[in-house]
Order: C-alpha cells, then structure tokens, then sequence
C-alpha cells in the first residue's frame, strides 16, 4: 500500500552543480533554485496527465531556439526543373 500524499515532501538536488529544492504535494510538484522563492519549474498532475506539460514543454523548447530555422534554397542549376516555371521575357 501507497502513503498518501497529504502534506508537502521537499528534498534537494544536485543538477550540474547548482541545488535546487524539489517540493512535492498533492497537487504537483515545484522545482526552485536554493535560496530564491519563485520556482523556475512547476507542474501540476492533472496537467502531466492531460497532456498540458507535454505541450508546454514543445512550445518552450520551440521558443528557446537560437533563432528561426535555416532555410535551405534549391541550387540555380540543378538538373531538375520539371517544377520550374519558364519565366517571362519583358
């Protein structure tokens, strides 16, 4: 049998030499910076199970990016130009 979650469980972990304070409740967990109030990660349950976290994850890391994707152009002489369109003479 389980223990029920009925109060919070705070613990401290070690990632890449910074602490940080992993705060776990009933309604999700929180993962702060030792020493600082506001948490840099919080994640509530029902979210993790609706799919919600999952999202909000792909949109940060999308968000994160260097910069927009580079664009690759086709090459002027490649030997493919069925799909070209001829172009107009003035």
């Amino acid at each position: 049998m389980a223990t029920v979650l009925d109060k919070q469980l705070k613990r401290v972990v070690n990632v890449d030499g910074v602490d940080y304070t992993v705060t776990l409740d009933a309604d999700g967990f929180r993962l702060t910076a030792k020493g600082k109030r506001t948490p840099q990660v919080e994640l509530l349950w029902r979210d993790l199970l609706s799919g919600e976290a999952a999202m909000a994850v792909a949109l940060n890391a999308s968000l994160l990016s260097k910069g927009p994707p580079a664009r690759r152009s086709a090459p002027e002489d490649s030997a493919d130009t069925s799909n070209r369109k001829p172009k107009d003479k003035p």
